[in-house]
């Protein structure tokens, strides 16, 4: 059994990039926020579990977003091979990621991490639009509308939601730099951290992931 974790800052394309690995490997895709939300809609004992702290307007602790994890391993056989994305977000989740591996005999041994310029990040994350009317999105630069602030599909305004402008954005980014600097670290000192240059076409670094997963 062994893993590769998809790291990157918000923007940096993890979703993208984590379907067209999915597709084009044998790489079993564990998004524990997927994972989490079904588990709550399906009313799992850990869902339920999950969701109490949710109503509770807490953070789900390590402890119980592990479980979600370690159900989804034991589905799986020896040689599987798994990609996390998005997950794990600080060192003790890694660590209770470690153990839980390490009992099945697997090992993460690529962490990816997805570079991007500031300014490309900024750029991608405020550079959306949504529908007033039906809830539409579009992008300005990379997938605009056919005519500028007009819905495609009903013809309503296109606004900028208060979660994509910059100032957000800038706090968002700082809070993630703040939350992940010490784990980066650590996959550094344990020689698995590869850091892949994301500012450019997707179907280029899909191909230099798959070269260095071989």
């Amino acid at each position: 059994m062994k893993a590769i974790i998809l790291f990157g800052a918000p923007g940096s394309g993890k979703g993208t990039v984590a379907e067209r690995i999915k597709a084009v490997t044998g790489y079993i895709h564990i998004s524990t926020g997927d994972m989490l939300r079904a588990a709550v809609k399906n009313g799992t004992a850990v869902g339920r579990e999950a969701e109490a702290y949710m109503k509770r307007g807490e953070l789900v602790p390590d402890e119980v977003i592990i479980k979600l994890v370690e159900e989804r391993l034991d589905k799986g056989g020896p040689e599987d091979l798994y990609m996390f994305d998005g997950f794990p977000r600080t060192v003790p989740q890694s660590e209770l990621l470690e153990k839980s591996l390490g009992r099945r005999g697997g090992k993460v041994t690529h962490v990816l991490f997805l570079d991007t310029p500031r300014d490309v990040l900024l750029q991608r994350l405020t550079g959306r639009r949504t529908c007033r009317k039906c809830g539409w999105n579009c992008h300005i630069v990379n997938l605009p509308p056919k005519k500028s602030g007009i819905c495609n599909l009903c013809g309503g305004e296109l606004y900028q939601r208060p979660d994509d402008q910059e100032a957000t954005i800038v706090n968002r980014l700082e809070v993630y730099n703040k939350q992940t600097e010490s784990l980066i670290a650590r996959y550094d000192r344990q020689k698995v951290l590869v850091k892949v240059n994301s500012n450019q076409k997707v179907d280029k670094l899909v191909e230099d992931i798959r070269q260095i997963l071989k």
